[in-house]
C-alpha cells in the first residue's frame, strides 16, 4: 500500500474518531450545562435561605460565601466535566495535528521526487538529443545546459531550438532570426 493510500485510509479512520469524540463532547457539554443549572438554583436557595435566616444544611455561622457541602460538590463534578471535555478536544486536536505532520512529511518526499524525475528527465533529454531546455528563459538565445542555443522566431518551428554551432552562428543575431527551413517557407510566402 503507498503512502497516500495509506493516508486516506487513516484519514477517513479519523473521520469516524473525530466524529465519536465530537458526539461525547457534545454529550459533556450538555452535562455540565444541566449541572451547572442546578448548581446555580441550589447556591440561589441557599443564599435565599441565609438572608431569610434559615440555615438548613448550611452551618448558622456562614456568610454569603460559604455553601452547603452539596453545592460545593456539584461544583467540584462540574469541574471535572468541563476538565474532562478539555482532555477531549486536546485529544481531538493532536490527532489532526499527527495527521497534519504525515502529509507535510508526504508533500515533502513527493516534492523531492518529482524534482529528482525532473533533473533525470533533463538530463536523460541531453543525452538523447532532445529538446532541452524548452522553458524557462524566453524564446531568444540564451545559455542551455550545453552549449549556446538560439530559438527560432516562427511559433509553427517543429524544431523551435537550435546550437549556435549547427546553424553557423557564433553570436546572438540582431533582430529575428529563423532556421533555414523556416526562413525558406517565409521567403517562397512572399515570391507568391
Amino acid at each position: 500500500m503507498s503512502f497516500a493510500e495509506e493516508f486516506e485510509a487513516n484519514l477517513v479512520s479519523l473521520a469516524h474518531v473525530l466524529q465519536k469524540k465530537y458526539a461525547l463532547l457534545s454529550d459533556l457539554d450538555k452535562s455540565l450545562q444541566e449541572n451547572q443549572r442546578q448548581n446555580e438554583q441550589r447556591c440561589e436557595k441557599e443564599i435565599e435561605d441565609i438572608r431569610r435566616g434559615r440555615t438548613g444544611n448550611v452551618t448558622p455561622n456562614t456568610s454569603l460565601t460559604h455553601f452547603s457541602e452539596e453545592a460545593i460538590d456539584e461544583q467540584k463534578h462540574s469541574v471535572r466535566i468541563a476538565d474532562e471535555k478539555v482532555a477531549l478536544a486536546m485529544q481531538a486536536y493532536d490527532l489532526v495535528d499527527m495527521h497534519v505532520q504525515q502529509l507535510d512529511q508526504y508533500m515533502k518526499k513527493s516534492d523531492e521526487e518529482m524534482r529528482r524525475e525532473k533533473e533525470n528527465a533533463a538530463a536523460s533529454n541531453l543525452e538523447s538529443g532532445g529538446e532541452a531546455g524548452k522553458t524557462g528563459e524566453g524564446r531568444r538565445g540564451g545559455r542551455k545546459n550545453y552549449g549556446e542555443m538560439i530559438a527560432c522566431d516562427n511559433n509553427e518551428c517543429k524544431i523551435e531550438w537550435f546550437h549556435f554551432g549547427c546553424v553557423g552562428l557564433k553570436e546572438q543575431p540582431k533582430g529575428k532570426w529563423y532556421c533555414s527551413d523556416c526562413a525558406t517557407v517565409k521567403k517562397s510566402r512572399k515570391g507568391r
